[in-house]
Formats: structure tokens, sequence, C-alpha cells
């Protein structure tokens, strides 16, 4: 993409991935990614803050060849994670003099990961600054965001902050700042369900070390700049909050068609009730599509037919999976259908122990759903609908 300038003296010099589809062979990427590194020139230092994963090393060099800079005096490293810290002996290869500057944490694991000898780093306390001449960058330790060793710099003097992992996007685009706000917001609130949501109370710790900043520009380390800096600050406020939505999230399979008897008339029981709903068929679902609907909903209910004696293996990945990523869920329940018995309703209670949610009474029953069983789906409904009404979420 080459070198964009942020403001004067501040470039953009990282790399897009267009055609990257998978993160952490986990994570799935439909828009690509981009891992930005930010040059900023000093009157009397420079410094680069983060670099990009080891693949894209190159581009990341050819971009500060184009600077035609005389050296680096400061890598920041923001963050361990190899999509930023990976290519850091490269650049010390073509930059020796250049100190890594980090946390302690990030020290340690960075010798660890990278192999970087000790006597390259500079390690920098909460608070602490660094002077590049005209230009104060300023460190604020962000634990667990979403790492432990992970910190914000801020550059006071252009009130920019690059915030690496944090407030970023997967997507790669040639847009330097946000353009389609519709469209990062999608992909930001996708980011945020898949790597953030399980530190969100840690989140809204960190966000209140920002609140007070002077903020014109974040720079994350994926995804386009926001020069509306509010867009985001925002829509992280409302992800990390306590408030939930009148939505119920039903993510089912269905092996030979009672289950989805089920969910057809339950999801419409659901809607007949004023609620929200939003169903994923887990043999085709982005798993990351899921995530996003977890991030606001106020209910799950997970239907599952039993396999030998539990639920099917899909159905135990996305348990698995929302355990995992600690959505802010208030109630939770599970239906499905069994052949000859099992323990499936056990199995899957027990794989949610981190969701902090009331269960309520599920619906499984013997083979394909009869009158009876359509009743008990009433009921269950019901029982939602009152739920969310004592929440005070639906009318």
């Amino acid at each position: 993409m080459g070198v964009r300038e942020l403001k004067p003296n501040i470039y953009s010099v990282g790399a897009v991935d267009w055609d990257r589809r998978l993160f952490d062979e986990l994570v799935p990427l439909p828009d690509g990614t981009s891992y930005n590194a930010y040059l900023v020139k000093g009157s009397e230092k420079t410094a680069l803050i983060d670099t990009v994963d080891p693949p894209m090393a190159d581009v990341l060099v050819r971009n500060l060849e184009e600077l035609e800079l005389k050296d680096i005096d400061y890598v920041i490293a923001n963050h361990a994670e190899q999509d930023h810290s990976g290519s850091l002996p490269r650049i010390l290869e073509v930059y020796p003099g250049a100190k890594v500057v980090c946390t302690p944490k990030c020290k340690s694991m960075l010798m660890d990961l990278l192999l970087i000898p000790e006597d390259k780093f500079l390690t920098v306390a909460d608070g602490e600054t660094l002077s590049l001449g005209n230009k104060t960058l300023e460190f604020i330790h962000a634990p667990w965001v979403h790492w432990p060793e992970t910190m914000l710099t801020y550059l006071r003097e252009d009130k920019v902050i690059f915030t690496c992992d944090f407030l970023g996007s997967h997507l790669a685009t040639s847009d330097l700042f946000v353009i389609d706000e519709a469209t990062v917001y999608e992909a930001a609130k996708r980011y945020y369900a898949e790597i953030m949501m399980p530190f969100r109370t840690t989140i809204r710790k960190n966000m209140e070390k920002i609140k007070d900043l002077a903020i014109a520009i974040i720079a994350p380390s994926h995804g386009p700049a926001y020069n509306k800096p509010d867009f985001i600050l925002d829509a992280y406020r409302d992800w990390t909050s306590d408030d939930v939505k009148n939505e119920v999230i039903v993510p089912y399979i269905s092996m030979h068609g009672s289950t989805k008897k089920m969910v057809d008339y339950f999801v419409e029981a659901l809607i007949e009730r004023g609620i929200t709903v939003r169903q994923f068929n887990l043999s085709e679902t982005d798993i990351g599509k899921l995530a996003m609907a977890l991030v606001d909903a106020a209910t799950v209910v997970i239907g599952s037919p039993t396999v030998l004696v539990g639920p099917h293996p899909k159905v135990v990945y996305a348990a698995y999976l929302a355990n995992a990523l600690r959505p802010k869920l208030k109630f939770a329940s599970i239906i499905g259908s069994y052949g000859w018995g099992g323990r499936m309703v056990e199995q899957l209670s027990g794989m949610i122990p981190n969701l902090k949610v009331e269960i309520l009474d599920p619906v499984v029953i013997k083979g394909v759903p009869k009158e009876e069983d359509f009743k008990a789906l009433d009921r269950l409904a019901d029982e939602i609908a009152d739920k969310h009404k004592e929440y005070g979420i639906l009318n």
C-alpha cells in the first residue's frame, strides 16, 4: 500500500493482507486484514510503532526505505503477538541501533518468542514518557487487552493514540481512515466478539485510563484509523457494558429433522412474542457471525440432537466457544431430541460455567415433536418473554 501520512511526520508504513482468510487457525477473516505499523519522526529521534506479520516484513522494510531514514532509534512494541512483533528481528537487522521499547512483561515474552537479546530492550513503566525532541510518547499499560503485556502509546503533541489490537478491525482496505462506517462497524464488532469479548470487564477499566486524553486520531494495528474517535469508543462502551438487547440466539444442528422442527416452531413462537431472533445452523455457520450475535443478546437457546449419549460435536464446539468468549448473556436454555436416552442437558450445562446465566427449563423430547412438545416450546417462549420484560428490554 506504500507510505501514507496520518499527520505531519507521522506515517503509516504497514501492510495490507488482502487474501488472508484465517487467523490463529481459528478466526475467519472474510475481509482479509492489515498489519499497521507507524513511523513517528521527532526533531531528534525517530520511533517505529509496532511491526508486521513476518510474511509481510519486506513490505514494511520497503516502506521504511521510501522514507530515506538515517536510522530508527526506537521500536515501540505495544504487544508481543507475532502478527505485530514477528518482524522485529528483521527490523533490528536493518536498523541495528534501535532499542525495543515495551513493558517488562512484553520484554520477557519477546525474548521467549523471538529470541531478541536482553540488551536490545528499554522497558517502560505505566505513564512513563519518551522524548523524540518535539514529540513525546506516553506509555499506558493496558494488561489483558487482550494479552497480559499490552500497552498503548499516546503521542501527546499530535493527540494520536496507537492502540495495537485494541479498537481494531480485521479489514483489508485501501482507506487510511474510516470512510464506510457501516462496513468498519461490522468488522470491528466481529473483531471485538472473537478476540476482545472475553476481557470485557478489563477493557472497561482500561478505557477509564484513556477517557481524559485529548484524542484526535486512534491508530490501531488492524483496519483503518479513526479520525472520528467517538465512532469506535462509543461502540466499545456499548459492547462492554452490561446492557443486553431483546434478542435470542438459537445455534442449532439437526441430523434427521426433529430438532429442526422444534427450532422452526420455537423461533416463530419467539417472534410472535415480540422478540428478535438470530438463528444459526451450526453445520454451515461462520462462527464469527455467531460470536457477533452473542455480543448484545439477552438469551441463548441451544438446539441439538443427542449423539450417542451427549450433544452433537458441533454443538459442543459452539458451547465451548461461547463459554470461552464470555458474552454478557442473562439467560440460557436447551432444546432438542433424542432417540433412546442420554445426558445431553447435563453435559451442555456443565460446559458453560463462565456464562453467568439463569438456566431456564430445557425442552428435550423423544423422537419427532408432538402436540405436547410444541406446548412445552410455547411455555419456554413465554418464560423467555417474561424474563425479558422483567429485565426491561421487552415492552
